[in-house]
């Protein structure tokens, strides 16, 4: 093998791995712009909203505002609005953390659990007739490959 070719079948290499973030980033965007409508179509809702309703679900004893920016990857101020609207419509509520004046936590209320529960129903039957596609086999395949896409991506962090 030459110099050339093997530089050659680096370049290829690069540009295929180009092609395969142009991809994902299109299949991404696919995805979420149908969540997003059909978010607002059918609760009046956003999808940050539904993330950080999400996030609350899966955490009943309640997190902390920097919690749940960690979590989405967000800025506080970004989650402090969805939160402010959140608890005005009853969907949450704010409970001080014992010893610490200034820090409290979020929780979903009984009415913000029925809501999210009737959101998430949604959410995977739109997410299962998008991909329904694929089989049992092709979504297996893809979630070990992204898997170990994600752990490859993190190592280099």
């Amino acid at each position: 093998m030459t110099p050339q070719s093997v530089g050659a079948g680096a370049s290829s290499l690069s540009k295929s791995r180009l092609r395969l973030w142009l991809k994902l980033l299109k299949t991404s965007s696919l995805l979420e712009e149908q969540v997003r409508r059909r978010l607002r179509e059918e609760y009046q809702s956003t999808l940050p909203r539904f993330d950080v309703m999400s996030a609350l679900s899966r955490s009943p004893e309640g997190l902390k505002m920097s919690q749940i920016s960690d979590m989405l990857r967000v800025s506080n101020g970004n989650v402090t609005g969805i939160v402010d609207r959140l608890t005005e419509e009853g969907l949450a509520l704010r409970v001080a953390v014992p010893g610490d004046r200034r820090a409290s936590l979020v929780r979903l209320t009984p009415k913000g659990k029925t809501a999210f529960a009737d959101q998430a129903a949604a959410h995977e039957t739109w997410i299962n007739d998008m991909l329904d596609g694929l089989n049992a086999d092709d979504v297996d395949g893809m979630i070990r490959r992204l898997d170990y896409l994600n752990d490859t991506l993190e190592e280099k962090t």
